[in-house]
């Protein structure tokens, strides 16, 4: 870590301590040339893998697109932040965990569906509605009775 005041390449380390709910390391430091000290904070770089979308095009994964589609979806329904935060978190842990550098919208469409089947069943179908682009009543009595026969909650798959 190069020194901020006069540049040198030497530093050492004084303290460390976690911040951020144990997400960051906060490192106070000492110049070994100008004795001057200076915090830095760490964090681990978890990237996403970017999204191929349907027409073969490819796109930086968008958090804030994820966090609208379930927002929207779970609108005013009894589900909590913390549990559509959790949701979320949920599915990019399962996207990273892949591996993979890139990764088909589709799939990424899955996990939402996933998720909010285990969360609200109405949220459920109002975006399976969306996503499957459902023509007439008739899809969505199958979508709802495909619901009721697996069962009132049904598990996640990982």
């Amino acid at each position: 870590m190069h020194c901020p005041f006069c540049g040198a390449a030497e530093t050492k380390v004084i303290d460390s301590r976690l911040v951020a709910e144990g997400d960051q390391v906060r490192r106070r430091r000492e110049c070994l040339s100008c004795k001057e000290r200076f915090t830095t904070y760490e964090s681990a770089e978890l990237l996403m893998p970017r999204v191929i979308k349907q027409d073969g095009t490819r796109q930086p994964f968008d958090d804030q697109k994820l966090r609208s589609g379930i927002t929207k979806a779970l609108e005013k329904r009894p589900v909590s932040v913390e549990e559509i935060e959790s949701a979320i978190n949920a599915i990019k842990y399962r996207l990273r965990a892949t591996g993979e550098r890139e990764i088909k919208s589709i799939n990424i469409g899955e996990e939402v569906m996933c998720e909010l089947r285990r969360l609200d069943q109405v949220a459920y179908v109002r975006f399976a509605s969306v996503y499957r682009s459902f023509q007439d009543i008739n899809e969505f009595r199958e979508e709802i009775d495909r619901l009721a026969n697996n069962g009132a909650t049904p598990t996640t798959s990982a």
